[in-house]
């Protein structure tokens, strides 16, 4: 599968966030989706754009689109939700347009998440949370190690249990 992460600007963060996807696409460096700019995902986008005005280094690490390469296709979102911690943790999310999903593209977003902070000296561990109820992300990060180390409450989705995995394989 080609599929990579191709991360957005500050701009395309602004154009999503007030749910203007024609503005995000004058600014994207790839094609965008009614999907990216749903009123679901604005406050997302809003963190997004502020952690970039904050700290433009962000921008290569917060939620960028996962591109299917080989169908110039946009499936869903992928990324940070930002620079590592002093602790060296960085937590990685991702979500699959609905029409895409059962197609490899979460676990292949995953893999391209891994893999980044695997190359970073300042990633030591990566974290996902994970609503209990959602069994096929649970059974997906469970094959590449996550174990479940506590849990929080997140005003937007409720309970969620956190999952960490080292960022480099034990020599």
């Amino acid at each position: 599968m080609a599929v990579r992460i191709v991360h957005l600007t500050g701009p395309v963060f602004e154009a999503l966030a007030r749910g203007d996807l024609a503005a995000a696409n004058a600014v994207s460096p790839v094609v965008l989706t009614d999907y990216f700019a749903g009123p679901d995902w604005r406050r997302v986008w809003q963190m997004r754009r502020a952690q970039v005005l904050d700290n433009p280094a962000a921008a290569a690490w917060v939620t960028g689109v996962i591109w299917d390469s080989r169908l110039d296709l946009a499936v869903g979102r992928a990324g940070y939700h930002g620079l590592p911690d002093a602790s060296g943790m960085v937590e990685i999310g991702y979500a699959v347009d609905p029409a895409y999903r059962r197609q490899g593209y979460a676990r292949a977003a995953l893999e391209a998440l891994l893999l980044r902070a695997s190359d970073e000296p300042i990633a030591g561990t990566v974290r996902v949370t994970i609503s209990p109820d959602n069994l096929a992300s649970y059974r997906l990060a469970a094959q590449y190690g996550f174990v479940a180390v506590g849990d929080q409450w997140d005003e937007d989705d409720g309970l969620e249990i956190i999952y960490e995995v080292p960022a480099r394989a034990e020599a």
